[in-house]
């Protein structure tokens, strides 16, 4: 079809000149998103207007999985949401079954569960400790990260059989005890790290170039991070001083001072010394917890019958995971699969703040802003 009236459009910035919006889509599948998510933004030239992040690409339906598996089969279903916070997401489930069926677990089991919580949190740190910085161009700090990984993912490997899925909870407790001499070989672990991580530290913190990237670009005031219910390093460099093991102390955090690391720039870089400067302290409180279980004998679970059957009600749980706070609303009818099991997951609400934080920034800008709000998107698609 042909027209006699031609269209002209100018689409940029410039004095004088008129411009269009454009519209454009980042992702779904983009290397920068973390997993597929998309973001529709409205552009005038290379300033963003607005920024709709839509989810929903990798829907798995774990939510519904769960009112048809019995409480040993949906550890393994919530142990696959967030990837990277493996541990801390079946710990969760465990507890708020064990909160509705009354079960108390043996302090051995207690404590080896916090160790584990603590050096899985560092491995979900350090992840992001390397590819955040390669995302806007440095490459260095992947390698550093990965090194210190390694170093504890062999720790973890042998306690618990897995690399990524650990499966080591169980309701009541842990799946086994420990090998012979594994908290020495993981106190060495966690020695060589602490050691080494400066390397990583000092390559990238006060690095010129990164800094000029990351400081006063993405700011979150702690009034948005509450409105939208953020959580975690996000939310605490925004200033929000809230971490559950301190305030709502669940395992054996009652035990221990939690130091809790706040900045109050809110911007990215704020966030990414927030990630860093919480290595440093859950490498401490992993040690100190591995010096408990040294002293305490017992066992690591309690025996429960062939079929477990939560009694009919209701309870929440929620765990200050890597990325944030991870609500478990446990509904049950008295019968081996629960009624109802909801996710309050730290990467969506996270996530949802990505609204505020894009409008008015730059193109390139964006990459960095998004990458610092460390989130997974298994761990949003429920």
């Amino acid at each position: 079809m042909v027209t006699d009236a031609l269209r002209e459009m100018t689409v940029g910035t410039g004095a004088g000149l008129d411009t269009a919006d454009m519209v454009l889509n980042i992702g779904p599948q983009h290397p920068s998103t973390h997993g597929v998510l998309r973001l529709k933004l409205t552009l005038d030239g290379e300033r963003v207007v607005a920024c709709e992040p839509i989810v929903g690409y990798m829907h798995r339906g774990a939510e519904k999985l769960f009112e048809v598996r019995d409480y040993r089969q949906i550890i393994m279903l919530a142990n696959r949401h967030d990837w990277l916070s493996a541990f801390a997401n079946e710990l969760g489930v465990a507890l708020a079954v064990e909160r509705l069926m009354g079960i108390e677990v043996p302090e051995r089991a207690t404590w080896l569960r916090t160790a584990l919580a603590e050096l899985n949190r560092v491995l979900n740190h350090l992840m992001f400790l390397g590819s955040y910085p390669l995302e806007i161009g440095a490459i260095t700090p992947m390698f550093y990260a990965f090194r210190e990984r390694e170093t504890l993912q062999a720790v973890l490997e042998e306690a618990t059989g897995g690399r990524m899925h650990y499966m080591f909870n169980r309701v009541g407790g842990i799946k086994e005890e420990v090998p012979a001499g594994w908290t020495k070989r993981a106190r060495q672990a966690i020695q060589t790290v602490r050691r080494r991580l400066p390397d990583l530290d000092k390559v990238i913190r006060h690095n010129d170039i990164f800094l000029a990237r990351t400081v006063g670009v993405g700011v979150l005031s702690a009034a948005q991070a509450a409105a939208y219910g953020a959580s975690g390093p996000v939310a605490r460099a925004s200033g929000l001083d809230i971490d559950l093991r301190r305030d709502e102390p669940y395992l054996a955090y009652d035990q221990l001072d939690v130091p809790v690391i706040t900045k109050t720039a809110g911007d990215c870089h704020s966030r990414f010394e927030v990630l860093l400067d919480q290595v440093y302290v859950s490498l401490d409180l992993a040690d100190e917890c591995l010096d408990r279980v040294d002293r305490i004998g017992g066992p690591v679970n309690v025996r429960l019958p062939k079929v477990v059957k939560a009694p009919e009600g209701h309870t929440y749980a929620w765990t200050e995971n890597p990325l944030g706070i991870n609500g478990y609303y446990l509904v049950s009818r008295g019968e081996k699969t629960p009624w109802r099991l909801k996710l309050r997951t730290a990467s969506y609400a996270n996530v949802q703040a990505l609204a505020t934080l894009m409008p008015g920034c730059l193109v390139p800008d964006l990459i960095a802003i998004l990458g610092s709000m460390f989130f997974v998107v298994g761990d949003i698609d429920k």
